[in-house]
């Protein structure tokens, strides 16, 4: 039975990476005049928005080339990527996610070009942060912090608390400014008949509550440790029990809807954009869309009493081995770091890595941004859980998903995790 299911997996796999490629097909794949981009931000993100400028922007100084954009999903590259990139039909510039589990993976795996030379002869190390950095250079296990460039970052980002003003008037809630008060404020919520916090139990929202929880008891040699593999990881200290026990009260407290168990992180984001939960902790990649979409007044907050939050360098410009434009690739990138382009994202409401600090005009854009070197200033970038080993992303949202529907204790599931963090390490 077990034989036939992994077989089975193996299939679906196979035919997801065949699907993909079929999407993009060859086609252009050897043309010079074209070069075919992948990404997955929507057009109405800080990113979608800056890099449809850039896109126009390389037409313009490249005549006679074109790019040729394929969005795809998140999940769909994060699934099938070593399968795509290892085939003829790898873009020549693709937006991967950068981590050990995922671009360090790759780069160990030979799939991606090492773009060290690059990023010195344009000079990208000097614009891109020393914290931001690490997640773009792995070394020769595919652990970040290493001394090559396999990915270039033109943004930044990290998590935080979107909340609803007007729901929080409506109610005669104060806006938390403590962690007590955070707590508080969800008390008087859910004495309202309110859900105070929208959830995504089947993708990344619901295992970066535990994180984050974990976060308010550690410090960063704890975090390189789980991260960077500088010391063993016990997932039975103080931190992470102190985040698995709250979390899974949380969702008996009514804080987090246990319905939410199976929901995306698509239908948490836009419940809360349609006013159906006062708090979103999410990530700064919905800046744009939560500015875009939502019809009430709002407001951003960092994680309260917590010296950490999830946060790093933004996904990353990767050019697979495969790529048969490579130029043309680089030079797309480098448009991405100029400044006009850094200033479009900023005032789009993403955080850049370049920006003319004076050219961002967007109160709430200038914010998110302070907030954001304020951590990054304070070695507050925690990165993400998901991160460390291969394959941990999906036993996270697993385990996680036995913490909201009871079906494991918290103990339980840091065993399971510990297993999979154990068993993932690099030999």
């Amino acid at each position: 039975m077990k034989v036939r299911k992994v077989a089975a997996a193996l299939a679906a796999l196979a035919a997801a990476a065949t699907t993909l490629a079929a999407c993009g097909g060859s086609d252009g794949g050897s043309d010079p005049n074209v070069l075919r981009l992948w990404h997955y931000e929507g057009p109405d993100s800080a990113m979608g928005v800056a890099w449809n400028q850039a896109i126009k922007e390389f037409e313009r100084t490249h005549p006679g080339v074109k790019v040729k954009f394929e969005e795809k999903g998140f999940e769909q590259i994060q699934k099938t990527a070593p399968m795509v990139l290892n085939s003829k039909d790898a873009p020549d510039l693709m937006e991967y996610n950068k981590g050990n589990a995922t671009a360090g993976l790759l780069s160990r795996q030979g799939l991606l070009t090492d773009l060290t030379p690059e990023v010195t002869k344009r000079g990208w190390d000097k614009l891109v942060p020393a914290g931001v950095q690490v997640t773009a250079k792995y070394d020769a296990k595919g652990t970040m912090g290493g001394d090559k460039w396999f990915g270039v970052p033109n943004y930044a980002e990290y998590v935080q608390v979107y909340y609803n003003k007007d729901l929080f008037e409506k109610h005669g809630v104060k806006v938390p400014t403590t962690f007590a008060e955070l707590v508080s404020a969800m008390d008087q919520f859910v004495a309202k008949g309110v859900t105070p916090l929208t959830n995504a139990g089947a993708e990344y929202m619901a295992q970066q509550f535990v994180y984050q929880l974990a976060l308010t008891r550690a410090d960063r040699a704890w975090v390189d440790s789980y991260q960077r593999y500088t010391a063993k990881v016990n997932f039975k200290d103080p931190a992470w029990t102190y985040g698995a026990t709250t979390f899974a009260d949380w969702v008996k407290k009514g804080y987090i809807a246990k319905t939410s168990v199976g929901a995306k992180a698509e239908d948490a984001g836009v419940a809360f954009m349609q006013g159906k939960y006062p708090m979103m902790f999410s990530g700064s990649w919905w800046f744009g869309r939560v500015a875009a979409e939502a019809k009430f007044e709002w407001d951003t907050f960092v994680w309260p009493d917590s010296k950490m939050t999830l946060g790093s360098g933004g996904n990353l410009w990767v050019v697979p081995q495969g790529s048969k434009n490579k130029q043309l690739a680089y030079d797309f990138i480098d448009i991405t770091m100029k400044k006009q382009i850094q200033n479009a994202l900023g005032n789009a409401g993403g955080i850049p890595v370049a920006a003319d600090s004076g050219a961002i005009t967007n109160p709430q854009a200038k914010k998110l941004i302070d907030n954001f070197n304020q951590l990054a200033g304070s070695d507050g970038l925690a990165y993400y859980p998901d991160w460390p080993v291969a394959g941990f992303y999906d036993t996270w949202v697993s385990e996680v998903q036995k913490l909201m529907n009871g079906s494991a204790t918290p103990d339980e599931v840091l065993g399971n995790l510990q297993k999979a963090y154990d068993e993932g390490l690099p030999k």
